[in-house]
């Protein structure tokens, strides 16, 4: 039976703070070399799904020109189906924007409708985990499921940021909690989901004639389909699986990668997980640096004397002499001049931190909804010999002279510098 998989990679992720100012969600990077969406589009591949509809929106250029034809992930191609990007356009009303999760989907109906595919799988653009949907779309047909949805079980505290469900002792999904404040238990929805064609078709249609719908999966579709008892099985998932869309998920994600053994293994030659990677040349170690439980990757520079310890550094960061980064993600083209210290920070691409400055602050906090890191924004220039505290929001293109309001040379603890965005929280 024939699957389209349908990727919803809109999401404007604003509790991604400065990542996501110049970016979409799924365009964020992950990992060194990767993508967000890298993840799911390489899920697809390797569970030989070549037909993938590609849903955009939010700042769509970068992610445009990641995917392009497809080639890195072997979906270049016309007969079997290959990636389609679809975007919604700007006309004379003002419901042309995609105003839900499945009003996307309902917009590019057509697309999805086109050769009869007897199953669509809906999949979110920003998680990071491995799956074999060929196996999920198994136990979909074995069910004779109108709707498969895939869960996980997550910590009580966090279950609050998920559509929580709950099953009989054969999976059927019986009631279901769009994001409750008070959750009533933690198995997640994952966002990820198989529909029969028909069946999502119909109720699509319906959602979209309802002026009072919020045109969302999870508070309309799946409650609607659980009202009129459609049969909708829980697929239990019991592998690595993390939403990124807060900073503290995306810095413990990174952190997990950098465990003895990792919590997901990139190394894993029968799992491979696809990107567009840019030329770069090898990564240069100088005399004297202490390299710790990091990942660096290609064209990063690491000056004499330098410690670099619990971090991921993007290609062509460089790293001045005897500077110190510990438990920080750097992104691509990021300078850290001489003598800095970089501690529990994020800093976007081509940032620049200036000589002997100490930013961010280590803490003995774990949960990630109450780290308190520090963010740079995209081309930021921090200035030399300053004091920057905990939990501080550098906007992006900031430059030298916005920190003049700091004649002291001390940012305090979550201070926002050149930053209107939300909160990162």
């Amino acid at each position: 039976m024939r699957t389209r998989a349908v990727l919803l990679a809109g999401g404007e992720g604003t509790r991604l703070g400065v990542l996501t100012a110049k970016r979409a969600k799924p365009a964020v990077p992950f990992a060194g070399k990767y993508r967000i969406l890298d993840f799911v589009l390489s899920n697809c591949v390797n569970s030989n799904i070549f037909d993938v509809l590609v849903l955009t929106q939010y700042r769509p250029h970068s992610l445009n020109e990641h995917i392009a034809r497809g080639e890195p992930w072997d979906l270049d191609r016309s007969f079997s189906g290959g990636v389609q990007l679809l975007q919604p356009y700007k006309g004379r009303k003002s419901t042309d924007w995609y105003k839900g999760t499945a009003d996307a989907v309902t917009q590019n109906l057509n697309f999805v409708r086109r050769g009869a595919p007897d199953n669509i799988l809906i999949l979110s653009g920003d998680h990071i985990y491995k799956m074999d949907y060929s196996e999920l779309i198994d136990y979909h047909e074995s069910n004779d499921a109108d709707l498969t949805i895939c869960v996980i079980e997550v910590p009580m505290h966090e279950a609050s940021r998920y559509g929580i469900m709950f099953t009989d002792d054969k999976m059927n999904v019986l009631e279901f909690y769009e994001k409750p404040k008070n959750p009533p238990g933690n198995l997640a929805n994952m966002g990820v989901y198989v529909f029969k064609t028909p069946v999502l078709d119909y109720y699509l249609q319906q959602d979209d004639a309802d002026e009072n719908s919020d045109h969302d999966f999870g508070k309309n579709i799946i409650p609607k389909m659980i009202s009129d008892k459609l049969r909708i099985i829980a697929y239990p998932f019991k592998d690595y699986w993390v939403d990124v869309g807060t900073m503290g998920a995306y810095w413990e994600a990174h952190m997990d990668l950098l465990r003895n053994p990792p919590l997901l293994d990139l190394n894993d030659r029968s799992w491979v997980i696809h990107t567009r990677s840019e030329e770069r040349p090898p990564v240069k170690v100088e005399r004297g640096v202490e390299l710790i439980d990091s990942m660096v990757t290609s064209g990063s520079i690491i000056s004499s004397r330098a410690y670099v310890e619990r971090s991921v550094l993007s290609p062509g960061v460089v790293v001045g002499p005897g500077a110190i980064i510990r438990e920080s993600i750097i992104l691509t083209d990021a300078y850290i001049e001489a003598g800095a210290v970089v501690e529990r920070c994020i800093i976007d691409k081509q940032a620049v931190i200036g000589e002997n400055t100490r930013i961010g602050r280590r803490s003995e906090e774990t949960n990630p909804e109450k780290l308190q890191l520090t963010s740079v924004g995209k081309s930021a220039r921090v200035p030399a010999n300053f004091t920057i505290g905990a939990n501080v929001i550098i906007g992006s293109e900031v430059d030298i002279e916005d920190f003049d309001k700091f004649p002291d040379r001390i940012v305090p603890d979550s201070a926002r510098v050149g930053y209107l965005g939300p909160d990162k929280s």
